[in-house]
């Protein structure tokens, strides 16, 4: 008989089932409803767990990954998160999506993944989680699909026109498209399936029509049309079988009604069907192995169906009353193609007929107190369960810490507002920080530089703080491949684990040390009176662990345990955990009486049993009086907000602008400082250069020295010789010198009187000029003479002329009178 488990849940308000998919086994699959919770199924053991809440409903899953424990879920706010089923933790998480994933499909491989939206399709890498391509489209054209076809590096991609394109996974190259039937009703293709060998590919949507293609020659082979019942179809799955070699004959059809008939594709006989109008199927999934159905009811229940069962019901004999499904009218170009479906309905046996449906009920969660929702941490983890797996092993997977880690802290992960202090730059107090904290490590140099830049631009006093580089370098360490997550962790340790240190600075916080004082009073007394005695005070036992974060007394490991407990507790635990510290290493403290060796004492590893110090932490934690308990000082853990950043301002304000101003001036004397070593430093390798020449021509001259002396001691033999050579050369040497001096005068008096010839060749020019221009003036002044004389004589003429005609005029005119 057919055998069916249904699964649903059984509470006040119900709760719906919205998605399932298979592991690559056939033998499990995963449920997700619609309050996001993720639950996976055990068919073959008959048990179910809950292996993830995301708090939000998911929109599509995928369960065939290459690392078989994982899984993919698509939720509504568009983005894909992978979780592993086993541990519970975020693997990773992909984000690129503006609208809702309908689909994930997983490559035959398990490495690659495409995710699929009503705008675009994304192709994931798996192993690094990184998106590889992206497929964008005109938004006139919607996408209905996209997947990979099996057992090939094939992507399909099918859209709202109905077209249909192959392309090459690794390249993105466009290998063919399917022809666009033109002639027919449009069917407008929202349902599709590829059997396991990738050779078929049917195609269903808003008609009672099924297209099958072969991908393989690229044509429409078949066009099946269902009964009239049929109106639309909703999901077509291919049923797997063991001896079929890939080509699966049996195809499911889901439609409008609820109803999933399955049918031969190559004799069209309709086999069986499953659901009814009253019980309505939503969603199905098959199992790779074709054992399994699973489909998801209109109530929002699971059935498991088994397809042994449904095949050995074929093989009975059929019922006596046979009902023939009537196609309707085809179009005549494609009669050849299309056949209608005959219908030999096997009736399902009633469920009184031996064998009850079993039914298995999901209970929600117990317990949604208020305590539970405080205890609940991102990711779906809870604190209080952390706290108790961490008391029972004394630490966190290293695998998961940083993990664990993140989910503890609630990192708000403010990309936007870490980037506005990142590009801010470096601040001046860091610039020269490899001079003070010299790492060998330049990358480890220069996140330190970064984040300790980013938490000075986002408070002012940790550019002062001259200990934040102790505070902030084991977690540079462990984060340093993410500076933004290192940032946030390491302002989370400094708003809770830091609480008023700041309010003396640049003091010590004498009030936490005066904390971890009464503590280490009310249980060790002893111990402290010793100290007392030494001379030794909380700002030599305790403020070295704290300012460092015990990252100079503990080894890695050891560190790293300590903080499992730190991050899981109430920010008083790192107080408790110094005093443990001290009362742990009691003995050795007590031997001690000089400052030098508590000094040393403290600043380097000694040693101790970390586990053994964090069980005492934890009991001076339980058994500290109220009134001397640090967490009535202390507040409650609080996370960094979302979005911005809180406001840092604990500590005096004014105290920080002077010192800021203090070194500001400090830094402007260090550069002229450096200005003027550096001119120094030029001068001196000057002076370096000049003393190098110095020495080389003194060499020189030694050499030449020593050479001389060879020549004196050759010359001292001829000594003698010389000596009256040189008294005949000082005679010749007076009368040159006699001649000499004869020679000069005669030279300076034949001077002498060529300049006096030459001066008087040059009067004489003078004189001869003068005369010339005189005699020039002379000729001038008789032309000037003559000029005259001939002008006089013309106005004479002129005189003459006009008296004679006065005569003339005059004469004429006296008979008149």
């Amino acid at each position: 008989s057919l055998t069916c488990y249904a699964v649903h849940m059984n509470s006040l308000s119900t709760v719906r089932f919205l998605h399932v998919a298979f592991d690559t086994t056939g033998d499990s699959f995963l449920a997700g409803d619609h309050h996001g919770n993720i639950y996976v199924f055990d068919i073959s053991r008959n048990r179910f767990r809950l292996v993830q809440k995301t708090g939000q409903a998911c929109t599509a899953l995928a369960f065939s990954l290459r690392r078989t424990t994982e899984f993919l879920v698509a939720l509504a706010d568009y983005t894909i998160k992978c979780f592993d089923k086993d541990t519970k933790q975020l693997v990773s998480w992909m984000r690129g999506h503006e609208g809702a994933v309908s689909s994930i499909s997983v490559h035959s491989s398990g490495r690659y993944a495409i995710s699929t939206s009503s705008d675009t399709a994304q192709l994931w890498d798996l192993d690094s989680f990184q998106r590889k391509r992206k497929l964008n489209i005109r938004q006139s054209v919607g996408i209905q699909r996209v997947f990979f076809l099996p057992l090939s590096n094939t992507i399909l991609s099918c859209f709202s026109d109905d077209s249909i394109f192959a392309w090459e996974s690794d390249t993105l190259f466009c290998k063919y498209q399917l022809p666009v039937p033109d002639c027919g009703p449009k069917i407008s293709y929202k349902a599709f399936a590829v059997t396991r060998d990738g050779k078929s590919l049917a195609a269903g949507g808003r008609s009672n029509l099924l297209h099958l293609w072969c991908l393989e020659s690229k044509q429409l082979v078949r066009v099946i049309q269902m009964p009239t019942q049929v109106r639309t179809v909703r999901q077509l799955e291919f049923l797997p079988d063991s001896f079929d070699g890939g080509a699966s004959q049996t195809l499911g059809v889901l439609s409008q009604d609820g109803v999933m008939r399955f049918i031969n594709i190559h004799t069209c006989k309709l086999l069986f069907h499953m659901g009814s109008h009253d019980d309505a199927i939503t969603t199905v999934a098959v199992s790779p192995n074709g054992r399994h159905v699973v489909a998801i009811m209109d109530n929002g229940s699971i059935n498991v169906y088994s397809v042994q069962s449904l095949t050995q019901e074929l093989n009975k004999p059929p019922p006596s009353r046979v009902a023939v499904v009537s196609g309707g009218e085809a179009d005549q170009e494609l009669s050849n193609l299309k056949v209608k479906v005959r219908s030999e309905v096997v009736q399902r046996p009633a469920k009184s007929s031996g064998r009850r449906t079993q039914v298995k009920t999901l209970r929600p969660p117990a317990g949604s107190t208020a305590e539970d929702k405080e205890n609940e941490l991102p990711a779906g983890l809870n604190k209080k369960r952390l706290v108790a797996l961490l008391k029972a092993f004394g630490e966190y997977p290293a695998k998961y810490r940083m993990f664990v880690w993140r989910s503890l802290l609630c990192l708000p992960e403010n990309h936007a507002a870490y980037s506005s202090l990142t590009d801010k730059g470096l601040h001046s107090a860091y610039l020269t920080l490899h001079d003070k904290y010299p790492i060998k490590s330049h990358k480890l140099q220069r996140g330190l530089q970064r984040v300790l830049s980013a938490l000075a631009h986002w408070a002012a006093i940790f550019g002062e703080v001259e200990y934040l580089p102790l505070i902030a370098f084991p977690f540079v360490k462990l984060f340093q491949n993410n500076p933004m997550l290192c940032f946030e962790v390491v302002a989370t340790v400094i708003v809770n684990w830091c609480q008023h240190w700041f309010e003396y600075f640049p003091n010590p916080p004498l009030n936490i040390l005066s904390m971890a004082e009464n503590v280490l009073a009310h249980h060790d007394k002893e111990l402290l009176q010793h100290l007392v005695d030494c001379g030794i005070t909380s700002q030599l036992y305790v403020w070295p662990l704290l300012e460092t974060l015990f990252s100079e007394v503990l080894t890695r490991d050891e560190w790293l345990r300590l903080f499992d407990s730190i991050f899981s507790n109430h920010p008083s635990f790192l107080l408790m955990a110094c005093v443990a510290y001290i009362t742990c290493c009691r003995e050795p403290l007590l031997l001690c009486s000089q400052k030098q060796d508590f000094e040393y004492f403290f600043h380097h590893r000694n040693n101790l049993d970390v586990g053994a110090m964090i069980k005492e932490a934890y009991r001076l934690m339980g058994n500290t009086p109220a009134d001397l308990h640090p967490r009535t000082m202390l507040s409650d853990f609080t996370p960094l907000t979302k979005g911005q950043y809180p406001v840092f301002n604990h500590y005096p304000e004014f105290i920080v602008e002077y010192q800021s101003r203090e070194r500001e001036k400090i830094r402007l004397q260090e550069m002229e400082y450096l200005r003027e070593r550096q001119e120094v430093s030029a001068l001196r390798a000057d002076f370096v250069r000049r003393q190098a020449e110095e020495e080389a021509y003194y060499a020189q001259q030694e050499l030449l020295q020593k050479a001389e002396e060879q020549r004196r001691n050759i010359l001292a033999q001829e000594e003698e010789k010389l000596t009256q050579q040189r008294a005949k050369l000082g005679a010749m040497k007076r009368e040159l010198k006699v001649k000499e001096l004869q020679l000069l005068d005669a030279t300076r008096r034949r001077f002498l009187s060529h300049q006096q010839d030459l001066r008087a060749t040059q009067i004489q020019g003078l004189d001869q000029e003068i005369s010339r221009k005189m005699d020039l003036r002379e000729r001038e002044t008789a032309a000037a003479v003559q000029d005259l004389e001939v002008r006089q004589m013309e106005l004479e003429a002129q005189r003459r002329r006009f008296e004679q005609v006065t005569n003339t005029l005059h004469s004429a005119f006296l008979p008149l009178s």
